[in-house]
């Protein structure tokens, strides 16, 4: 069994920032491929951006050049840095961890970006 816990979420200006931590633990098997989605209100899950440990990320079109997600040394914790947020932004984050074809997901954080 996987567990995901996610934490870095809250209330930010318009052009502000954001780390997303989450924290992986359990059965980690050394491939894997980890990451971001988001759910706006009335909207589907969309993808933010994956990692898969080193060999290559990706992003969606919209966070390009503003969000980057790394891996802590341990690979096990995943980051999300988000800078120059936008209100269009605001959603609950998951963190999301894929092995074996199967699916882990966080219980999520809230991030909305306001004035």
């Amino acid at each position: 069994q996987v567990q995901l816990v996610e934490s870095g979420g809250g209330l930010v200006q318009p052009g502000g920032s954001l780390r997303l931590s989450c924290v992986a633990s359990g059965n980690i098997l050394s491939i894997n491929v980890m990451g971001w989605y988001r759910q706006a209100p009335g909207k589907e899950r969309e993808l933010v951006a994956t990692d898969a440990g080193g060999s290559w990320t990706n992003y969606a079109d919209s966070v390009k050049g503003r969000f980057t997600i790394s891996r802590g040394i341990a690979k096990n914790i995943l980051y999300l840095q988000m800078n120059s947020l936008k209100p269009e932004d605001t959603a609950v984050y998951y963190c999301n961890l894929v092995q074996r074809s199967v699916n882990y997901w966080g219980q999520g954080t809230q991030i909305t970006v306001s004035s």
